[in-house]
């Protein structure tokens, strides 16, 4: 029999979790950002609209394999995992799981993948969109990424048009609105380019998922960091702000800037000011939602619309408001995964704490910024 299987890439949103994947482009167009190696050694590669169908096909072969165990009740998972376990083929295996755990999620979200899937021409990218529908017509969300540095080159029209063909959402990695950050980080785009793009797409009727980095422009740009990025939400007035917390990881060329002294590591506490600083200075937009959805991000119980922005920043006081031992206790306590939010050290026994706070005291400041970096790094 013909394998059935298809592409499936290496990354997607924590918000697309239970999304189905479909890789329609490897790698990344740009691959040149100082802080991700992710692709390093990929070539971008755009596939062709044929074989994307193919992969669509079969999807839809495993889709009609997998809803033969589904019943009034529920679904029955111990036939599922019989039928999963008896594919001698890894990669068959990979794909039934892909579509099992779309299915028995709802099967309504698709997520394009790899880094830069609207970098394949508007007409491809089209096609494809309007064969995934007709194929699964109960689909109710596509999203894709998008880098800024591409995405301001299409204008609203052209947007209209991908949203009518079937694009709701677009991801894109803005990390910062400062341009002497994003120089640093070498993102390949300007300020200006990010709102020219966000402001195309928002006009062409699809959704913008922006993602912020705080940190990620060393401690001498921190403040630039946070204004830049409150200036970019302010024009663009993107759907949702997504944190996610600068991991300043070895083998990066930005692990090596650090080394050699181009910049100072950002404490946990400077990179929540940076958000508090965000959030204070943009402008309100009664759709744009603040997202902490990622395990990296210190505080993320930080999640809520932009208008809503007394309630967030009274979050973020009540941490900022800690004293210095305390909130170095819970960093310790949230970067090993022991505690969710502040309120969890109420929990804390005199012994445990005490032998928190002699590890904290252990620690000068820069060896403390370092080994809360180190900790982020293990979850990127």
């Amino acid at each position: 029999m013909e394998s059935k299987i298809f592409r499936i890439g290496p990354i997607r949103p924590p918000s697309e979790a239970n999304s189905l994947l479909i890789q329609i482009t490897n790698g990344c167009t740009w691959n040149k950002c100082r802080f991700c190696r992710l692709y390093r050694h990929t070539k971008f590669k755009a596939y062709s609209a044929d074989s994307i169908r193919k992969d669509i096909d079969n999807i839809a072969y495993w889709a009609e394999r997998i809803k033969n165990h589904s019943r009034p009740a529920g679904w029955d998972f111990d036939a599922l995992n019989e039928e999963l376990a008896a594919l001698a083929n890894e990669n068959e295996r990979q794909c039934f799981y892909m579509v099992a755990n779309w299915l028995v999620s709802g099967g309504e979200n698709v997520f394009l993948q790899d880094g830069n899937t609207t970098a394949l021409s508007g007409g491809r990218l089209t096609d494809v969109l309007v064969y995934l529908r007709q194929t699964f017509p109960q689909i109710k969300r596509i999203t894709s990424y998008g880098r800024a540095e591409n995405l301001c080159k299409t204008d609203a029209e052209g947007f209209a048009e991908l949203k009518e063909a079937g694009l709701d959402r677009i991801h894109s990695g803005y990390e910062s609105g400062s341009d002497a950050v994003l120089k640093r980080i070498n993102k390949g785009v300007t300020q200006e380019q990010q709102i020219k793009a966000g402001k195309a797409i928002r006009a062409g009727g699809i959704e913008l998922s922006i993602y912020f980095m705080p940190g990620v422009g060393g401690k001498d740009l921190s403040e630039d960091n946070a204004i830049g990025t409150a200036r970019v939400i302010t024009e663009v007035k993107p759907d949702f702000v997504r944190i996610r917390t600068a991991a300043i990881k070895p083998g990066t060329e930005l692990y090596e800037g650090w080394k050699n002294g181009e910049f100072e590591l950002c404490s946990d506490d400077d990179k929540v000011r940076e958000i508090r600083t965000v959030i204070e200075l943009s402008e309100d937009a009664p759709d744009t939602v603040i997202a902490s959805d990622h395990m990296i991000n210190l505080l993320q119980d930080i999640e809520g619309k932009l208008s809503e922005r007394a309630a967030l920043l009274g979050k973020i006081d009540e941490y900022l408001n800690m004293n210095e031992d305390d909130r170095r206790i819970f960093q310790l306590l949230r970067r090993t995964l022991r505690a969710f939010g502040p309120e969890d050290m109420i929990n804390l026994k005199t012994a445990e704490r005490e032998a928190l706070l002699s590890t904290v005291m252990s620690c000068s400041k820069r060896e403390w910024d370092i080994k809360m970096n180190n900790y982020i790094c293990r979850y990127v």
